[in-house]
């Protein structure tokens, strides 16, 4: 069985869903007890870390991207940078701001402190839904001169198109509901 088929059972087993979370109309997956379990964890980990093998830098994206690129960054012996929230960072920071489903929002990346130029970038996240989230990171990347290898996700909600806002790069979603 190969990687991406563990951690689609794993993901298929174990998200819990919530109807009208956190607002009206929103289907929320909840992939907590997917990472609490510990062979469904290192399933989806395994599963993620086989989209960019010749990556060397994993971004995570705030906050349950971060739990998901320090678990790949060790399995792949890489670094990992979180991509936070805004007003998280000191400055100076590269910022987007972008639209999701219920809402706007801003990411950060440092301006400096970390070498990003030329660096081949695995970006993760735990949902792509809009893709306005995912788009934003690899715009932080692409203005410090990064290059987005791929992206990957544990789990795509498709009717929301959000693949189609996203660049060249790869997409792969471990489950695409």
């Amino acid at each position: 069985m190969s990687a991406h088929t563990k951690a689609a059972a794993a993901v298929h087993r174990l998200t819990r869903w919530h109807d009208d979370f956190p607002t009206s109309g929103v289907r929320f997956a909840d992939l907590t007890p997917v990472f609490a379990d510990a062979a469904g964890f290192r399933a989806v980990l395994d599963g993620l870390a086989a989209c960019a093998p010749d990556a060397d830098l994993i971004a995570g994206v705030d906050a349950r991207g971060f739990l998901l690129g320090a678990g790949v960054a060790a399995s792949l012996g890489t670094g990992v940078l979180a991509v936070r929230k805004g007003g998280k960072l000191p400055p100076p920071v590269v910022s987007r701001e972008y639209t999701l489903e219920y809402g706007t929002a801003a990411l950060e990346i440092p301006a400096d402190g970390v070498r990003l130029r030329g660096r081949r970038v695995l970006l993760l996240d735990d949902v792509l839904a809009t893709g306005g989230t995912l788009a934003a990171a690899a715009e932080l990347f692409a203005e410090a001169g990064a290059e987005v290898v791929a992206a990957a996700v544990v789990l795509e909600i498709g009717f929301l198109a959000g693949r189609a806002r996203q660049g060249d790069y790869p997409v792969t979603a471990i489950v695409t509901v």
